[in-house]
Protein backbone atom coordinates (compact mmCIF):
# COMPACT_ATOMS: atom_id res chain seq x y z
CA UNK A 1 0.00 0.00 0.00
CA UNK A 2 2.99 2.10 1.09
CA UNK A 3 3.97 2.37 -2.80
CA UNK A 4 0.45 3.70 -3.75
CA UNK A 5 1.11 7.02 -1.34
CA UNK A 6 3.43 9.40 -3.46
CA UNK A 7 1.12 8.34 -6.57
CA UNK A 8 -1.81 9.67 -4.38
CA UNK A 9 -0.31 13.11 -3.78
CA UNK A 10 0.78 13.37 -7.24
CA UNK A 11 -2.81 12.81 -8.49
CA UNK A 12 -3.77 15.24 -5.93
CA UNK A 13 -1.45 17.70 -7.16
CA UNK A 14 -2.69 16.91 -11.05
CA UNK A 15 -6.51 17.53 -9.40
CA UNK A 16 -5.41 20.61 -8.12
CA UNK A 17 -4.23 21.53 -11.48
CA UNK A 18 -7.09 20.90 -13.54
CA UNK A 19 -9.36 23.18 -11.15
CA UNK A 20 -6.72 25.75 -11.36
CA UNK A 21 -6.79 25.27 -15.25
CA UNK A 22 -10.63 25.97 -14.79
CA UNK A 23 -10.68 28.57 -12.58
CA UNK A 24 -8.31 30.47 -15.45
CA UNK A 25 -11.29 29.80 -17.67
CA UNK A 26 -13.29 31.69 -15.60
CA UNK A 27 -10.86 34.72 -14.82
CA UNK A 28 -11.09 34.19 -11.12
CA UNK A 29 -7.36 34.99 -10.52
CA UNK A 30 -7.40 34.35 -6.45
CA UNK A 31 -8.24 30.84 -7.12
CA UNK A 32 -5.99 30.31 -9.55
CA UNK A 33 -3.47 31.52 -6.86
CA UNK A 34 -4.88 29.09 -4.59
CA UNK A 35 -5.12 25.65 -6.61
CA UNK A 36 -1.33 26.34 -7.95
CA UNK A 37 -0.32 26.78 -4.24
CA UNK A 38 -2.33 23.39 -3.04
CA UNK A 39 -1.00 21.79 -6.56
CA UNK A 40 2.54 22.73 -5.08
CA UNK A 41 2.05 22.02 -1.64
CA UNK A 42 0.74 18.08 -3.16
CA UNK A 43 3.70 17.97 -5.83
CA UNK A 44 6.36 18.48 -2.56
CA UNK A 45 4.50 15.98 -0.76
CA UNK A 46 4.81 13.16 -3.39
CA UNK A 47 8.63 13.58 -3.42
CA UNK A 48 9.25 13.63 -0.02
CA UNK A 49 7.00 10.51 0.92
CA UNK A 50 9.06 8.80 -2.21
CA UNK A 51 11.71 9.28 -0.08
CA UNK A 52 10.85 8.81 3.40
CA UNK A 53 9.14 5.62 2.39
CA UNK A 54 11.69 5.30 -0.01
CA UNK A 55 8.65 4.63 -3.05
CA UNK A 56 10.24 5.23 -5.92
CA UNK A 57 8.73 3.82 -9.83
CA UNK A 58 8.88 4.67 -13.17
CA UNK A 59 5.32 4.99 -13.02
CA UNK A 60 5.60 8.08 -10.37
CA UNK A 61 8.34 9.39 -12.34
CA UNK A 62 6.11 9.92 -15.55
CA UNK A 63 3.00 10.46 -13.39
CA UNK A 64 4.83 13.42 -11.43
CA UNK A 65 5.50 15.09 -14.63
CA UNK A 66 2.27 15.14 -16.37
CA UNK A 67 0.91 16.51 -12.95
CA UNK A 68 3.56 19.61 -12.99
CA UNK A 69 2.71 20.01 -16.49
CA UNK A 70 -0.93 20.52 -15.95
CA UNK A 71 -1.10 22.23 -12.34
CA UNK A 72 2.57 24.31 -13.47
CA UNK A 73 2.55 24.56 -17.12
CA UNK A 74 -1.39 25.01 -18.34
CA UNK A 75 -2.95 26.44 -15.32
CA UNK A 76 -0.44 29.46 -15.46
CA UNK A 77 -0.39 29.93 -19.18
CA UNK A 78 -4.35 29.85 -19.33
CA UNK A 79 -3.98 32.97 -16.56
CA UNK A 80 -1.89 34.53 -18.27
CA UNK A 81 -3.67 34.05 -21.73
CA UNK A 82 -7.06 35.76 -19.72
CA UNK A 83 -4.66 38.17 -18.43
CA UNK A 84 -3.61 39.44 -22.20
CA UNK A 85 -7.02 38.70 -23.34
CA UNK A 86 -8.47 41.30 -21.34
CA UNK A 87 -5.70 43.92 -22.06
CA UNK A 88 -4.13 43.75 -25.31
CA UNK A 89 -6.28 46.69 -26.61
CA UNK A 90 -4.04 49.14 -24.23
CA UNK A 91 -0.71 48.01 -27.07
CA UNK A 92 -3.26 48.55 -30.11
CA UNK A 93 -6.27 48.86 -31.49
CA UNK A 94 -5.58 46.50 -34.89
CA UNK A 95 -8.44 43.24 -34.14
CA UNK A 96 -6.04 40.90 -35.63
CA UNK A 97 -3.30 41.60 -32.85
CA UNK A 98 -5.97 41.96 -30.19
CA UNK A 99 -7.35 38.20 -31.21
CA UNK A 100 -4.04 36.85 -31.81
CA UNK A 101 -1.53 38.07 -29.39
CA UNK A 102 -2.80 36.66 -25.76
CA UNK A 103 -2.35 32.79 -27.45
CA UNK A 104 1.55 33.88 -26.97
CA UNK A 105 1.09 33.09 -23.06
CA UNK A 106 1.13 29.57 -24.21
CA UNK A 107 5.00 29.82 -25.15
CA UNK A 108 5.01 29.26 -21.44
CA UNK A 109 3.37 25.71 -21.68
CA UNK A 110 5.34 24.67 -24.31
CA UNK A 111 8.56 26.03 -22.50
CA UNK A 112 7.44 24.12 -19.23
CA UNK A 113 7.18 20.85 -21.19
CA UNK A 114 10.54 21.36 -22.62
CA UNK A 115 11.71 21.73 -19.15
CA UNK A 116 10.24 18.78 -17.21
CA UNK A 117 11.29 16.42 -20.30
CA UNK A 118 14.88 18.26 -19.94
CA UNK A 119 14.76 17.54 -15.95
CA UNK A 120 13.68 13.56 -16.20
CA UNK A 121 16.76 12.89 -18.03
CA UNK A 122 19.01 14.83 -16.68
CA UNK A 123 20.84 13.40 -13.87
CA UNK A 124 22.67 16.49 -12.76
CA UNK A 125 19.53 17.88 -10.93
CA UNK A 126 18.78 15.33 -7.83
CA UNK A 127 19.89 18.02 -5.41
CA UNK A 128 19.45 21.36 -7.25
CA UNK A 129 18.15 23.04 -10.35
CA UNK A 130 19.67 23.65 -13.81
CA UNK A 131 17.20 25.94 -15.44
CA UNK A 132 13.94 27.72 -13.56
CA UNK A 133 11.59 25.14 -12.01
CA UNK A 134 8.11 24.61 -13.49
CA UNK A 135 6.42 25.10 -9.81
CA UNK A 136 8.47 28.46 -8.95
CA UNK A 137 7.68 29.74 -12.95
CA UNK A 138 4.18 29.26 -12.18
CA UNK A 139 4.16 30.86 -8.87
CA UNK A 140 5.32 34.06 -10.49
CA UNK A 141 2.78 33.98 -12.89
CA UNK A 142 -0.39 33.15 -11.70
CA UNK A 143 0.43 35.64 -8.81
CA UNK A 144 1.84 38.56 -10.65
CA UNK A 145 -1.56 38.53 -12.83
CA UNK A 146 -3.60 38.47 -9.28
CA UNK A 147 -1.44 41.37 -7.80
CA UNK A 148 -1.69 43.76 -10.79
CA UNK A 149 -5.54 43.22 -11.69
CA UNK A 150 -6.00 43.39 -7.76
CA UNK A 151 -3.67 45.00 -5.78
CA UNK A 152 -2.37 47.49 -8.29
CA UNK A 153 -4.84 47.84 -11.43
CA UNK A 154 -2.97 50.13 -13.07
CA UNK A 155 -2.49 48.29 -16.57
CA UNK A 156 -0.63 50.42 -18.93
CA UNK A 157 1.03 49.76 -22.24
CA UNK A 158 4.20 49.66 -20.63
CA UNK A 159 3.14 47.37 -18.44
CA UNK A 160 1.68 44.79 -21.32
CA UNK A 161 5.09 44.89 -23.12
CA UNK A 162 7.09 43.92 -19.97
CA UNK A 163 4.40 41.12 -19.74
CA UNK A 164 4.91 39.54 -22.90
CA UNK A 165 9.03 40.43 -22.62
CA UNK A 166 8.82 38.64 -19.30
CA UNK A 167 7.01 36.10 -21.32
CA UNK A 168 9.87 34.84 -23.26
CA UNK A 169 12.30 35.81 -20.26
CA UNK A 170 11.00 33.10 -18.20
CA UNK A 171 10.19 30.70 -21.16
CA UNK A 172 14.08 30.66 -21.95
CA UNK A 173 14.87 30.44 -17.98
CA UNK A 174 13.45 27.29 -17.26
CA UNK A 175 15.34 25.66 -20.36
CA UNK A 176 18.91 27.79 -19.25
CA UNK A 177 21.68 26.12 -17.77
CA UNK A 178 21.81 28.70 -15.16
CA UNK A 179 22.33 26.61 -11.66
CA UNK A 180 18.71 26.92 -9.49
CA UNK A 181 18.91 25.97 -5.82
CA UNK A 182 16.28 23.85 -4.44
CA UNK A 183 14.42 24.77 -1.04
CA UNK A 184 14.82 20.82 -0.62
CA UNK A 185 17.20 20.73 2.39
CA UNK A 186 19.90 18.11 3.87
CA UNK A 187 19.82 19.12 7.01
CA UNK A 188 18.41 22.43 9.32
CA UNK A 189 21.75 24.00 10.01
CA UNK A 190 21.79 27.72 9.42
CA UNK A 191 25.53 27.27 7.79
CA UNK A 192 24.73 26.14 3.94
CA UNK A 193 21.04 27.17 4.14
CA UNK A 194 22.00 31.11 4.15
CA UNK A 195 19.82 31.62 0.91
CA UNK A 196 17.49 29.09 1.43
CA UNK A 197 16.42 30.75 4.89
CA UNK A 198 16.98 33.99 3.62
CA UNK A 199 14.64 33.27 0.84
CA UNK A 200 11.84 32.28 3.10
CA UNK A 201 11.82 34.61 5.75
CA UNK A 202 11.90 37.38 3.15
CA UNK A 203 8.93 35.74 1.42
CA UNK A 204 7.23 35.62 4.79
CA UNK A 205 7.07 39.25 5.42
CA UNK A 206 6.85 40.84 1.87
CA UNK A 207 3.83 38.69 1.21
CA UNK A 208 2.54 39.65 4.95
CA UNK A 209 2.95 43.38 3.43
CA UNK A 210 1.51 43.92 0.59
CA UNK A 211 -0.23 40.39 -0.47
CA UNK A 212 -0.36 37.98 -2.68
CA UNK A 213 2.54 40.25 -5.23
CA UNK A 214 4.52 39.49 -2.36
CA UNK A 215 5.15 36.41 -4.03
CA UNK A 216 6.01 37.41 -7.32
CA UNK A 217 9.29 39.52 -5.46
CA UNK A 218 9.73 36.07 -4.09
CA UNK A 219 10.32 34.59 -7.23
CA UNK A 220 12.41 37.57 -8.30
CA UNK A 221 14.84 37.30 -5.50
CA UNK A 222 15.40 33.09 -5.70
CA UNK A 223 16.60 33.66 -9.51
CA UNK A 224 18.72 36.35 -8.27
CA UNK A 225 19.58 34.64 -5.25
CA UNK A 226 20.55 31.77 -7.17
CA UNK A 227 22.84 33.39 -10.07
CA UNK A 228 25.07 35.00 -7.14
CA UNK A 229 24.93 31.35 -5.24
CA UNK A 230 25.87 29.62 -8.03
CA UNK A 231 28.69 33.13 -9.51
CA UNK A 232 29.94 32.57 -5.76
CA UNK A 233 30.44 28.36 -5.85
CA UNK A 234 32.18 29.03 -9.66
CA UNK A 235 34.90 31.05 -7.61
CA UNK A 236 35.20 28.96 -5.22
Amino acid sequence: MKRHIPNIFTSLNLSSGCIATVMAFQGEYLWVVVWVIIAGLFDFSDGFSARMLKAYSPTGKELDSLADMVSFGVAPSMIVFHFLSENTFRISDNPIIIEYLPYFAFLLAVFSGLRLAKFNVDERQSDSFIGLNTPANALFWVSFCYGIVHDAPMITSLLMYTVLVGILVFSLLMISEIPMFSLKVKNIKFRGNEHRYFLIVFTIGLVAYIGILGITGSILLYIALSIINSKKKAIE
